[in-house]
């Protein structure tokens, strides 16, 4: 199997708090990140394909066609929004970038079967800082 990825961009703001918990906990727990006037980032979200080349064309997925994908169904949903208030999918979850691209792969899953002959999704990865990011292998 062959892996390929695209990499895609978006900025959005969220708040990390639990209503169940005071707000000494919350400040305990999350930081700056449960500052009640929200926080936001530069996303970059990296979508991996597996797959066999296409004998007609060499490629495992049109990365052209990954990236409408992604921008249709995820970027244009999400990007310079509240991911608390705004994100209908996120409605009810914590706004972690562990929740964040679980939701992600539920909605790309099922999507990308179209673009693969052989293959399909293999892995999500969200960085919400240069230094903070998240690996999702849909498990």
């Amino acid at each position: 199997m062959v892996h390929v990825s695209r990499k895609e961009h978006f900025n959005a703001a969220h708040k990390l708090w639990n209503p169940n918990w005071s707000e000494e906990k919350n400040k305990a727990v999350f930081g700056p990140c449960a500052n009640q006037n929200w926080h936001g980032h530069n996303f970059e979200l990296i979508v991996t394909i597996k797959g066999l080349p296409d004998p007609d064309t060499g490629f495992v997925v049109d990365l052209k066609q990954l990236s409408i994908l992604i921008r249709k169904e995820i970027i244009e949903k999400i990007d310079h929004k509240n991911l608390n208030i705004d994100v209908p999918f996120m409605q009810g979850k914590m706004a972690s970038c562990e929740n964040l691209v679980m939701e992600f792969w539920k909605i790309l899953e099922s999507k990308i079967g179209h673009l693969v002959k052989e293959g399909g999704l293999y892995k999500l990865t969200l960085y919400e800082t240069p230094r903070n990011f998240v690996e999702y292998y849909g498990e």
